[in-house]
């Protein structure tokens, strides 16, 4: 394999890999690996599949709508990639994607759609979802995907939480403690380790009341406070995904 493997191209596959196991790439692959990276017979590339670990393969015939790869030897082996669930309000359609593509980035596990009374947009994709965070997976060298959720509104969202796993409600009121005092205080408690968490992010007109007194009532949820700038949805989501890999994810260092 080429020894800087940092400069190969990297895709994400459905199916088991394994040394000699050939592997169809669909039109979408093979246009990238063919017209975009100029590669042909011969050339590596690395697959991965979040369960058998990052494998090198090596390309065979490749054309404008097909192509196939045969997998050589692994890479990375398969870890694990605990990180924090992120439900939000969705966004219009460019400023989901890129909520969605940076939240990969940043270790979230799990992506949840969540319909509050002043969400302002009412569609959502998830095939389009899962296809920007599989981009966003093979960009960062993840060696997973984030699973992404149905959309439902925020009573079923609330209904559905497992109630073992901490909810830190992105509070723009002011009313929650910092965020870094927060983590902090949870990274105590896990004694470093990471811990099961999940933030909620409201719309861009933020919660209503009600919805913020139904939160408050929850006792598996705690408000997060980010700071006295009111910051626009994605930022607030992407700013809290960033302090818990400094407090408890990749970037802490015990």
């Amino acid at each position: 394999m080429n020894s800087n493997l940092h400069n190969l191209p990297r895709l994400f596959i459905e199916q088991p890999l394994a040394a000699g196991q050939p592997v169809a790439l669909d039109a979408s692959q093979a246009n990238y690996l063919g017209n975009v990276m100029r590669l042909g017979t011969g050339d590596e590339v690395l697959l991965f599949n979040g369960r058998d670990g990052e494998w090198g393969a090596q390309l065979g015939k490749i054309g404008k709508k097909k192509g196939d790869v045969v997998v050589k030897e692994q890479t990375r082996p398969q870890e694990q990639e605990p990180g924090p669930w992120l439900a939000f309000a969705p966004l219009k359609k460019p400023r989901t994607a890129f909520l969605v593509e940076k939240a990969t980035e940043l270790g979230a596990s799990r992506l949840c759609p969540v319909f509050t009374r002043h969400t302002n947009s009412a569609r959502i994709n998830p095939e389009r979802m899962r296809a920007h965070a599989i981009e966003a997976a093979e960009q960062c060298r993840r060696l997973s995907v984030p699973e992404i959720e149905a959309a439902k509104p925020l009573a079923q969202f609330i209904d559905g939480w497992p109630p073992g796993r901490r909810l830190l409600v992105l509070d723009e009121t002011g009313g929650g403690a910092p965020i870094a005092e927060h983590l902090s205080s949870l990274r105590a408690a896990s004694g470093g380790l990471s811990f099961e968490c999940g933030f909620l992010c409201g719309p861009e007109g933020g919660f209503e009341e009600s919805e913020l007194d139904a939160l408050r009532a929850l006792d598996f949820a705690s408000r997060v406070d980010l700071g006295p700038r009111i910051l626009r949805a994605e930022t607030a989501a992407l700013s809290a995904l960033a302090c818990w890999q400094a407090f408890l994810g990749n970037g802490h260092r015990s």
